[in-house]
């Protein structure tokens, strides 16, 4: 477990660490095909972007904690578009936007932040319009979270994440 002192950049290497893992994961059974494809394929499919979607939550969450303090109060991600366009970081401040909106989608399901992203489409997320299914997990918080309604396999959605999350951090510790 990490401590406190542990930096935002510091929990993005894990995160994109473990983000790798399970990518690669899929990567194995979906070029493996049907050749032994089964039940056992299919879980561990299933795990590994349980995983990606956690991962995803983790760092967000984990991102927002450790930057709330250059905010007095009030809901961080909005603060935070609204200073990074103030000082013309618009594109920083899109992104940064659309992954917060993607990462409430994954934890909440189908809502306002689903309805925002369907309204505005964007290439940096790709939405699936599944309707909201649970998601048999271990740990009993998890047990009723919606899935699959944000598509975490798509090239880039990790990794576009993980860099917007470094680049407001640093334009955040920069003021």
């Amino acid at each position: 477990m990490m401590t406190s002192s542990t930096t935002v950049t510091e929990l993005v290497a894990a995160a994109r660490a473990n983000a790798l893992a399970a990518q690669n994961t899929i990567d194995e059974i979906t070029r493996g095909g049907g050749a032994a494809a089964g039940d056992d394929q299919a879980q561990a499919l299933h795990a590994a972007i349980v995983t990606l979607e956690r991962e995803a939550i983790d760092i967000y969450t984990a991102f927002e904690a450790r930057m709330q303090h250059h905010f007095r109060r009030g809901p961080f991600s909005r603060k935070l578009k609204a200073l990074l366009i103030e000082a013309g970081e618009d594109d920083l401040a899109d992104r940064i936007n659309l992954y917060y909106l993607a990462v409430n989608v994954l934890k909440h399901g189908k809502g306002d932040s689903y309805r925002a992203l369907v309204k505005d489409p964007s290439p940096l997320i790709v939405l699936r319009s599944a309707p909201d299914m649970a998601i048999p997990m271990e740990n009993a918080a998890d047990a009723d979270r919606p899935a699959g309604l944000v598509d975490v396999t798509h090239p880039g959605f990790f990794h576009g994440l993980t860099d917007a999350i470094v680049q407001a951090t640093a334009f955040l510790t920069q003021r």
